[in-house]
């Protein structure tokens, strides 16, 4: 009882802490903490998560059924009983809408760049789970799809989601994911976001395997000898919108020539 009482307040404490960050707004994201095998406690819907108190949150077992609490549970409790099922190791989750991390999110683009030294060895890649419906199970599925190989993902047109040992790493590591995604976005209106050799990465894949850090870490790019980084050019993709327009250009400029 006692413990279950120090994780309600570590519970609101983490919630005021991303709601006065601007990692949400109004009622919006989720945070849950495992008890034990079968038993997690979890923030209820319709709730700031600014404004949160330990008897608003509620316990509940690994089917979702409310064993305490006399408030409703989150709306997406679904997706953080699918990652606690697969993942025994994983003891805390936050979900919440950061606004850079969710603008990549929305724009489709996933962390997978080797600018930092603390993106390859702490964070490792973020994938995109696909778009799923809210509170369906959509959401998990597409989430289960990255969560043995990964620390986080974000949520296609939605947010993004972490988990941990604790609930102070799975947080620590949403603020690194929002970081890493803040430092990437400006590297890219300055047209450098460059990523470190294969070679650097390398070595700090050695130091992420000593720190026994788990999860996929991007690789890097080939560099010149001497070259510590560099911009990856990316490959010109054309849609089927595009293609059309440049055959239908083309075609009437051919038949211009022979009209003239």
């Amino acid at each position: 009882m006692i413990i279950e009482i120090k994780y309600k307040k570590q519970i609101c404490e983490i919630g005021k802490r991303v709601y006065e960050k601007g990692f949400v707004a109004a009622n919006d994201g989720n945070i849950s903490i495992r008890i034990d095998e079968n038993e997690f406690l979890i923030t209820p819907t319709g709730i700031s998560k600014g404004s949160l108190t330990t008897d608003m949150i509620v316990k509940v077992d690994g089917d979702g059924n409310v064993l305490e609490g006399d408030y409703k549970p989150t709306s997406e409790m679904k997706m953080h009983l699918m990652v606690y099922k697969e993942r025994p190791d994983i003891h805390a989750i936050v979900h919440v809408h950061p606004p850079y991390a969710t603008a990549f999110a929305i724009a489709g683009i996933p962390l997978d760049q080797a600018i930092m030294p603390e993106s390859v060895v702490y964070l490792g890649t973020i994938p995109i789970a696909e778009y799923g419906t809210p509170s369906t199970e959509e959401v998990p599925n597409a989430v289960k799809k990255h969560v043995h190989n990964h620390q986080g993902v974000l949520l296609e047109n939605h947010g993004a989601l972490t988990w941990g040992k604790d609930l102070d790493h799975a947080y620590y590591l949403m603020e690194s994911l929002e970081f890493s995604a803040k430092i990437n976005y400006l590297a890219k209106q300055l047209n450098g976001d460059r990523e470190l050799s294969k070679h650097n990465v390398a070595r700090l894949l050695e130091l992420k395997k000593m720190m026994k850090i788990m999860g996929e870490s991007p690789l890097g790019v080939e560099t010149p000898e001497g070259t510590h980084a560099l911009k990856k050019d990316k490959e010109l993709s054309l849609s089927d919108k595009d293609i059309d327009l440049i055959v239908e250009r083309v075609t009437k400029g051919i038949i211009d020539a022979f009209n003239n």
